[in-house]
């Protein structure tokens, strides 16, 4: 059985770090100072980048656009509270996905 926190860490986490390292890059930031900005090593940007990892998973509406709103201010060094608006996406994800929403309130309910 595999418990929704597993595929927060396993899938959603890394999709959205991998989608935030992204939108970066196409800002013009280097995977250098992505890696810094994510408090990420090097090689995990280049991961993601070339989609060996974080690539399971693809976000429409709100979710993108709330991951392009974080990859924008991250760039001007605007990164404040960066570990609560990756959960607030995340949120927004799980609220959006009836899938995952579905499963995560049985498992709640049990």
């Amino acid at each position: 059985m595999k418990l929704p926190c597993q595929t927060i860490v396993w899938d959603v986490l890394p999709a959205i770090r991998a989608a935030i390292a992204e939108e970066l890059v196409k800002l013009g930031v280097s995977q250098q100072e992505t890696a810094r900005l994510l408090d990420m090593a090097p090689s995990a940007i280049s991961q993601y980048l070339s989609k060996k990892r974080g690539y399971r998973i693809e976000f429409e509406n709100d979710v993108k656009k709330a991951i392009n709103t974080l990859a924008m201010d991250l760039s001007k060094g605007e990164n404040s509270d960066l570990p609560k608006r990756i959960c607030d996406i995340c949120t927004m994800l799980r609220e959006t996905n009836s899938e995952c929403s579905s499963h995560c309130k049985s498992t709640q309910e049990k």
